[in-house]
C-alpha cells in the first residue's frame, strides 16, 4: 500500500521524485520506495517533513512505523523447514565451515551433528585455531529437565544420546578455547549460531529433535528476532555447569 500522505505533501510543495531526492540526498530509488510504502530512517523522515513543511507523524504515523519495523524483523527468517530432517546437511556443514567469529551450539544432545559429520571435531579444532569462539551446551543428563523429556519419549534415550555425543567430542573436552559445558534449564528450542547465520529449532512435545522445525535467521538489525534468540542463549549459557567428562558410549 501506498504512502498517500507524502505523496500529496509532495505534491502540494511542488516536488517530484527527482527533486526531493536531491534535496535530501538519496537516490531517486529510495524515494520511489517511500512512495511505495517503505518506512525511512529517521533522519530521513526528520528532512523530508521539514522540506514539505508536514509533521512527521503526519507523513508517518507511528502504528506505520511499527508495521515497518516488524517486517524488517520478518526479513531475518529466511527459511522455514517442516522439520530438522528436511534440511540439506551440507547446509550445517557449509555454516560451521564459513564461521569466523562464532559457533554457538545449544541443545539436548546434539548427536546428530558428530554423526552425520565424521570430521566435526577436526572443524572445530581448525576454527579454534583461527580465532573462532565455541560454546557448547548439552543438557545435563542427571537433571530433572531431562528425566521429565525422557518420560515423553523413549525413556533412558536421551541419557544414551548424551553421553554419546561426549564420547566423539572426547578429543576437545577440556580443549583451551572450546568450552562444552551442562545446562539444566527446560529447552523449549535448541539452537546453533554461525556468526550472523542462526539455526533454531523449536522442541515440540513426545517428538524427536529430527522432527520438530527449523528457523534459519540471518541477522539484520541489534533488536530483531536474532538478537532474541542471541540473548536467549547467552542467558542460558551463565546458568552452566562445567562437565565431568564421561567418554565412554553408553
Amino acid at each position: 500500500m501506498g504512502n498517500e500522505r507524502l505523496r500529496n505533501a509532495m505534491q502540494a510543495a511542488h516536488m517530484d521524485i527527482y527533486m526531493t531526492s536531491k534535496k535530501v540526498g538519496v537516490d531517486p530509488k529510495t524515494v520511489q520506495r517511500w512512495l511505495q510504502g517503505r518506512v525511512p530512517h529517521t533522519r530521513y523522515r526528520w528532512k523530508v517533513a521539514e522540506l514539505l513543511k508536514e509533521r512527521e507523524d503526519f507523513l508517518w504515523p507511528p502504528d506505520e512505523r511499527k508495521t515497518a519495523a516488524a517486517t524488517a524483523h520478518t526479513a531475518e527468517v529466511v527459511a522455514a523447514y517442516a522439520h530438522r530432517s528436511d534440511v540439506p546437511t551440507d547446509m550445517w556443514w557449509q555454516f560451521l565451515s564459513q564461521a569466523k567469529e562464532h559457533i554457538d551450539l545449544l541443545g539436548i544432545a546434539l548427536l546428530f551433528l558428530p554423526e552425520q559429520h565424521p570430521y566435526f571435531v577436526d572443524l572445530l579444532k581448525e576454527k579454534t585455531a583461527s580465532g573462532c569462539k565455541i560454546r557448547i551446551a548439552l543438557a545435563n543428563p542427571t537433571s530433572v529437565t531431562v528425566r521429565m523429556r525422557e518420560e515423553e519419549e523413549q525413556p533412558g534415550t536421551l541419557t544414551s544420546r548424551i553421553q554419546t555425543t561426549l564420547y566423539h567430542l572426547r578429543d576437545i573436552l577440556g580443549h583451551d578455547s572450546i568450552q562444552i559445558r551442562y545446562h539444566s534449564t527446560v529447552l523449549y528450542s535448541s539452537y546453533a549460531r554461525f556468526d550472523n547465520n542462526m539455526l533454531v529449532m523449536p522442541q515440540l512435545y513426545s517428538l524427536h529433535g529430527s522432527k520438530a522445525p527449523l528457523f534459519h535467521l540471518r541477522c539484520l538489525g541489534s533488536n530483531g528476532v536474532f538478537a532474541n534468540f542471541a540473548a536467549h542463549f547467552e542467558t542460558v549459557w551463565a546458568t552452566t555447569i562445567t562437565l565431568e567428562q564421561p567418554i565412554q558410549p553408553t
